[in-house]
């Protein structure tokens, strides 16, 4: 499988205009102090894009990202929106909402309907808290049609990420893959058959995600099983293995889209017919989701506890043995607000120009303060092998030679999902003028 963007096809249908692009950010290029948030679309801002998906390796300083909410056991049902936010709203509580995203869901029948109108970039939602470890099962009936791609994933802030995806001109297939820190190696991936069609059946998708392995089912059989041993990178002294704190994102997004790399395209059954049978019929292309269920890893001790309030990291190597478990707070008190000034008040451009502008909610174009519909609103090598210095059980990511610098290179090594998501952003903003 050949995959250049990340499958969060993040939908801009909110937005209301164009503006000057954010600042953009890598390991390289952190966020300036102004606007000191790196979100997972690698641009720099304030508000969300300092919640859910704000990267503190990339942002101005590892506090700049406020911290993320725990791990709650609970079963999601899905035939309802008053629990879901949009990102132009949520400042951060998840008892305020369970999920938060992008574009045009619809609950419809007991079930949520994520979708894809023609010429949009479909929509994604994500929960507002986060598995550290644990088990997270849905039941899914995809979307159909070429170049249309559905996503259940865990996405972590450092871009560790376990898949589940469908290419809707195979629906008689589900693609597993997973990454670490973002850095691409596509023979991480594997394929899953399924007993019937995905579109017109309902299926049972889980992933069970521990220290030690990764678990792929589906319809409570095992289709794969990824062990931690098997992802040593001996180049880089380290293990290629998801271990952060995940969100959990359901998409439907535009693999074909006509302006994508002539290999996502390929990979997606080719460019997207806007024509479709969907669209005539519905208006848009659909994935159904009914009822998720997280259960918590809930060790006794690190990795993998969610005994308090809150996720941060106290280094920037953003290994699992740099996650602390806090208290600290995650709501800010409005969307111009960081992790270091949470109750800052909200506030509108001052005027300043393009040049000027802080940005308050990634991928919308949109100035802080300013609130569309509102009142103003691997690095190095890969082998496996035994690690000298690393434990083998009770895993956590600690041999004694990793840094921020020695991370900060791996990292680099990221440059097809967020570069290629940025360019659709851009053309997502332009198809809304």
């Amino acid at each position: 499988m050949v995959r250049s963007l990340l499958p969060l096809g993040i939908a801009l249908l909110g937005a209301t205009s164009v503006l000057a692009e954010p600042p953009s950010c890598s390991l390289e290029k952190k966020c300036p102090e102004e606007a000191p948030c790196c979100s997972q679309y690698n641009q720099c801002g304030v508000g969300a894009f300092c919640l859910g998906g704000c990267d503190p390796r990339m942002s101005f300083s590892l506090d700049s990202c406020v911290p993320a909410p725990v791990c709650q056991d609970k079963t999601y049902k899905m035939g309802s929106l008053d629990r879901y936010q949009s990102i132009y709203k949520y400042l951060g509580d998840p008892k305020d909402a369970d999920w938060v995203g992008q574009g045009e869901p619809i609950a419809y029948d007991g079930n949520m309907l994520l979708t894809m109108p023609p010429k949009s970039v479909g929509t994604v939602m994500a929960s507002t808290t986060y598995m550290w470890y644990g088990t997270v099962k849905a039941k899914i009936k995809t979307a159909r049609g070429r170049g249309v791609v559905t996503a259940f994933i865990l996405f972590g802030d450092v871009k560790d990420e376990i898949d589940f995806e469908w290419v809707g001109v195979d629906l008689n297939t589900v693609q597993t893959n997973y990454y670490f820190q973002g850095i691409p190696n596509y023979d991480n991936s594997g394929n899953i058959s399924l007993s019937s069609n995905s579109f017109d059946n309902w299926h049972e998708y889980e992933i069970r995600w521990t220290p030690d392995e990764i678990s792929w089912l589906v319809d409570g059989k095992v289709g794969r099983t990824k062990k931690r041993s098997e992802t040593w990178n001996a180049t880089a002294n380290q293990w290629n293995f998801p271990q952060t704190p995940s969100r959990v994102q359901l998409s439907i997004w535009p693999g074909g889209l006509e302006t994508n790399a002539k290999g996502t395209i390929d990979w997606a059954g080719g460019v997207i017919d806007w024509n479709g049978e969907d669209i005539k019929t519905h208006g848009y292309y659909y994935a159904t989701f009914g009822d998720i269920t997280i259960e918590c890893y809930n060790a006794p001790n690190g990795p993998g506890t969610n005994k308090k309030k809150s996720y941060y990291y106290n280094d920037i190597s953003a290994t699992n043995n740099t996650v602390v478990d806090s208290d600290r707070p995650t709501k800010l008190k409005s969307l111009s607000g960081t992790g270091t000034d949470m109750d800052k008040e909200d506030s509108t451009s001052s005027g300043a120009g393009a040049s000027g502008t802080v940005y308050s909610v990634p991928g919308g174009g949109v100035p802080a303060g300013q609130n569309p519909g509102g009142a103003n609103g691997g690095g190095g090598g890969s082998g496996t092998g035994s690690a000298p210095g690393c434990s083998t059980t009770g895993f956590a990511q600690n041999c004694n030679q990793l840094n921020g610098n020695s991370a900060g290179t791996r990292g680099a090594d990221r440059t097809l999902g967020a570069s290629a998501l940025a360019v659709i952003i851009g053309i997502a903003g332009l198809l809304l003028l």
